[in-house]
């Protein structure tokens, strides 16, 4: 009795020594190494895009002059600020280049705006290098339980803060 030897994958010869084999059997190879760039970045341009345009949006038409964007209905009906308001007045000042105003406005939404552009930065990335992005469970950012209830208590703080005389300044 002989005991047979696998045989040995072939691998074409225009294939570098460094990547590894095609496991999927669909011709991506490991993290979809042969899936294109365009496709792989298509997610993450998508939403920039749709970001820009809404920005775009807010530029054209002046949420300061009344009657553009209907009012708040937590402001209207109890004289409240929720931590939104102001957030479209913030845009403007944004999308017209001008970052203090949009701070007094409503400072939670400029870092807010901010936050948005590292994370999507960080998910470019990490699509243009050709890890995996789409239809596989790794995140961008990482983030524990605990990052989302120190978001929460500052987005509670700043909407205290903002409803309370001393937090005047916070308000749109």
């Amino acid at each position: 009795m002989t005991e047979e030897t696998p045989a040995p994958t072939e691998v074409p010869p225009d294939v570098p020594p460094d990547v590894p084999p095609d496991v999927s059997g669909d011709g991506r190879g490991i993290g979809g190494r042969g899936v294109g760039l365009v496709r792989r970045l298509g997610a993450p341009v998508g939403a920039l895009a749709a970001v820009l345009a809404a920005f775009a949006f807010v530029g054209l038409v002046d949420p300061n002059e009344p009657g553009h964007y209907p009012a708040c209905p937590l402001l209207r009906l109890t004289g409240v600020y929720c931590p939104g308001c102001g957030g479209l007045r913030s845009a403007y000042a944004i999308a017209h280049g001008e970052p203090f105003t949009a701070l007094g406005a409503n400072a939670l939404a400029v870092f807010g705006y901010l936050g948005f552009a590292v994370v999507w930065l960080r998910w470019f990335v990490v699509c243009a290098r050709g890890r995996p992005a789409v239809g596989v469970a790794v995140p961008v950012v990482p983030l524990r339980v605990v990052h989302g209830w120190v978001i929460g208590a500052v987005v509670l703080g700043f909407t205290v803060i903002r409803n309370l005389p001393f937090g005047s300044f916070l308000t749109p």
